[in-house]
């Protein structure tokens, strides 16, 4: 089966919305990736699935490392723009900073940050796995920063806020359903 960007099943997927930064044969580059995934605590490990079309794909191919980070909820401009156009024809970073974005260079990879993003890791390439039309780049953290703004998410194509705490069950709650799922135990 083959689904497309279009398909209304697609948009039930709430998600973070990564930048990966990437410097290589198109130069600095900015894109915004909506699949970028933590997939491993130690050693720390982070995907992010990039189309081989994209300029981002070229320039981690080549460099063998990339940046990572997840928009804070005031940077939906940022992303807007860092995904609606090429790194092959768009230097995306030079834009974004007449918008009054600020980039910093990353301390430990050759390649530029996003100023402001709720958490940003360097990552070296660990590993490339193609799967369908896209390929991920699996990588090693090297460097992480993180502060207190929050994430901006996406979900049914468009940017959204988090807003009311959902609670875990409580106490009795928890004790009432492990009593359940205990008597229902495989032996």
């Amino acid at each position: 089966m083959n689904l497309s960007f279009e398909d209304p099943r697609t948009k039930k997927f709430a998600t973070n919305v990564g930048l990966v930064t990437s410097n290589g044969p198109h130069g600095h580059n900015i894109m915004a990736c909506e699949w970028t995934h933590h997939v491993s605590y130690s050693p720390s490990l982070i995907s992010v699935c990039i189309n081989p079309k994209h300029a981002t794909h070229d320039n981690i191919m080549a460099s063998k490392e990339f940046g990572m980070s997840l928009c804070s909820d005031n940077q939906n401009i940022l992303s807007s723009i860092a995904g609606g156009s090429s790194g092959r024809s768009i230097n995306k970073i030079e834009g974004l900073r007449e918008l009054g974005y600020a980039f910093e260079r990353a301390s430990k990879i050759n390649t530029m940050m996003p100023a402001g993003a709720c958490m940003s890791a360097e990552c070296t390439l660990l590993k490339t796995v193609a799967l369908g039309d896209h390929t991920m780049f699996v990588g090693e953290v090297v460097e992480i920063q993180s502060n207190d703004n929050l994430p901006l998410l996406y979900f049914n194509g468009g940017y959204w806020k988090i807003g009311e705490i959902v609670n875990k069950p409580g106490q009795e709650e928890r004790d009432k359903m492990k009593s359940i799922i205990q008597k229902h135990a495989k032996h």
